[in-house]
């Protein structure tokens, strides 16, 4: 049996939310990572308010029923050292109205203990809209690798609700490796994202992560040995962001071809 691939909304960041869920259905995928709010640093996604605006919530809900595709992750959840965490009420509204899977968290808060505390009140307030945290690791943040992450959450303590989003491409610029990866603790893995690249880093990391990936298969990462050490039945995204074709190339052609390239390494 193939496996459940979700699209991430990087793949095709010009797609609205209903479009996403579209394209995720005409590639083949049963789910979708979702931005529920525009973000300045990605300016080729289209305007939309799903928290402001009752008519868009609803027919992304329609949406999501009518094509059978689940809402696996939602973004963005940021947590600095300044953060109001009520500040997220309304994020955390939606996502649960929405029937998300999960909250993906990126955490900047840089004194550890403080960390620790606010990662779990986060997951406290998450939990009371009946929402999982998966945090993401991602080098420039204050948890860079697999191993933070792992630490983070086994300090954290609420196993079940708070695991790891790991990213392929995170794991390699960070260091890790997938023998790291299969040995991590049962349950603490939640969720999974594939995208390929070249075996050294560009000097623009940061713009490979948010814009530039490669299509599995086209670059250095060893896609079916990430697959195989994933704990069984962990949800895997499609995320291959390559905006220099936004222009040039159809969403649908875009998502098609990169789920194709995924398929084609793990099966």
């Amino acid at each position: 049996m193939a496996r459940r691939l979700s699209l991430d909304h990087l793949t095709v960041v010009d797609a609205g939310p209903v479009h996403l869920v579209e394209l995720a259905r005409a590639s083949g995928c049963d789910g979708v990572c979702l931005f529920l709010a525009p973000m300045d640093v990605l300016p080729l996604m289209p305007r939309f308010d799903l928290y402001g605006d009752r008519r868009q919530r609803t027919a992304l809900q329609q949406a999501l029923a009518a094509h059978g595709v689940a809402l696996d992750l939602v973004y963005p959840f940021t947590l600095t050292g300044r953060t109001d965490l009520a500040s997220f009420a309304t994020a955390m509204d939606c996502a649960a109205e929405l029937g998300a899977g999960a909250l993906n968290l990126l955490v900047y808060e840089r004194d550890p203990a403080r960390r620790v505390d606010r990662v779990g009140g986060f997951a406290d307030m998450a939990r009371g809209f009946g929402l999982n945290v998966a945090v993401e690791f991602y080098p420039p943040s204050q948890i860079g690798s697999l191993g933070a992450a792992l630490d983070l959450v086994a300090q954290v303590g609420r196993p079940g609700t708070v695991g790891i989003n790991v990213d392929l491409l995170h794991l390699m610029r960070s260091g890790g490796t997938i023998a790291e990866l299969a040995t991590a603790p049962a349950g603490t893995i939640l969720y999974a994202q594939i995208a390929d690249g070249p075996a050294l880093a560009p000097v623009d990391a940061a713009h490979e992560a948010s814009s530039q990936r490669l299509l599995a298969g086209k670059g250095a990462f060893d896609i079916a040995g990430f697959v195989q050490a994933l704990p069984p039945g962990c949800p895997v995204s499609v995320e291959i962001p390559r905006d220099h074709l936004v222009a040039a190339m159809s969403p649908i052609d875009r998502a098609t071809q990169a789920v194709a390239s995924v398929r084609a390494m793990i099966q």
